[in-house]
């Protein structure tokens, strides 16, 4: 492996691979660093992406790893810890101790998803327990499904999942809502637990269920963007915060000079064919911006 890098990737989802494979086409020097944990690993397969419909994530991947190999493009397993700058080059650290330099930084580490803190959502996350309808609505159509409510953004789910079911229940766990919800069943009372036969409430009732939905907040993958000055903006909807992430412009440029952004971590909501896609900008953007550097 060299150490310095036109353009190293830190991140090796759909967005990273699919910058590098960009690159790696433009005949730049490129390392991707991933470390080994993508958002969608609990999902049986990628949706809403054209041609590649179903296809396991661990599948996309691998065939993404596959393609940008064939243009040079380096990959590495590991955890970048931190990243500053070095004289004219940007530098990562990772928690084994070794360290590469490049000109140019592109980040898609994506985001995590912090779930509510009932007890039995992590088991199911990516299964039964789900956030999505354009991501997991068609797989669970027809079903009983339940929504529990942990903020004001459960109306929102409230109003998108009768399209696939009619057997649908909003647990409020003690939430508010407006009247306008008075067409979908509802069901009073704090959630204490589930599983995946349903929903445990704080009376004692159980409510059978085989699929539930829940509203994540979603944190960016980004503390090791501290010492080159990247914060994060907060995304807010319905009054509540659902999202941080990093600002950048339409072509994944941010404040710091050098540093771009592409997929979840600046997009949050994005699929997985809206990172494929950022990624592909960043990654021609960045060319561009390496030509025109004195």
């Amino acid at each position: 492996m060299s150490e310095r890098y036109d353009v190293i990737v830190i991140g090796g989802g759909a967005a990273g691979l699919s910058g590098a494979l960009t690159l790696g086409r433009a005949r730049r020097r490129v390392l991707v660093i991933d470390g080994g944990e993508p958002r969608n690993a609990p999902a049986a397969g990628v949706h809403n992406y054209l041609g590649q419909e179903n296809t396991a994530p661990g599948e996309l991947l691998r065939i993404g790893r596959e393609e940008v190999r064939r243009y040079g493009v380096e990959i590495l397993e590991g955890e970048v810890v931190r990243s500053y700058r070095d004289g004219a080059d940007l530098r990562v650290g990772l928690a084994d101790g070794r360290g590469f330099s490049a000109r140019r930084l592109l980040v898609t580490t994506g985001v995590v998803d912090v779930l509510p803190d009932i007890p039995g959502l992590a088991d199911g996350w990516g299964h039964w327990v789900l956030h999505c309808p354009y991501c997991h609505g068609w797989e669970v159509r027809d079903r009983p499904i339940g929504i529990i409510a942990t903020s004001p953004m459960a109306a929102h789910a409230a109003m998108l999942w009768p399209q696939w079911t009619d057997d649908l229940i909003l647990f409020t766990n003690n939430q508010r809502f407006e009247s306008t919800l008075t067409k979908i069943n509802v069901v009073e009372g704090a959630v204490t637990k589930v599983d995946a036969r349903g929903v445990h409430l704080e009376d004692g009732r159980f409510v059978a269920r085989e699929a539930l939905v829940v509203q994540t907040s979603l944190e960016a993958r980004a503390g090791f963007l501290a010492e080159l000055g990247l914060k994060l903006t907060p995304l807010e909807m319905q009054g509540v915060t659902v999202a941080n992430s990093i600002a950048a412009d339409p072509m994944g440029r941010t404040d710091v000079p050098g540093v771009w952004v592409a997929g979840n971590v600046t997009d949050p909501m994005g699929q997985v064919i809206t990172a494929a896609a950022g990624g592909m900008k960043a990654g021609a953007a960045l060319n561009m911006d390496l030509l025109q550097e004195p």
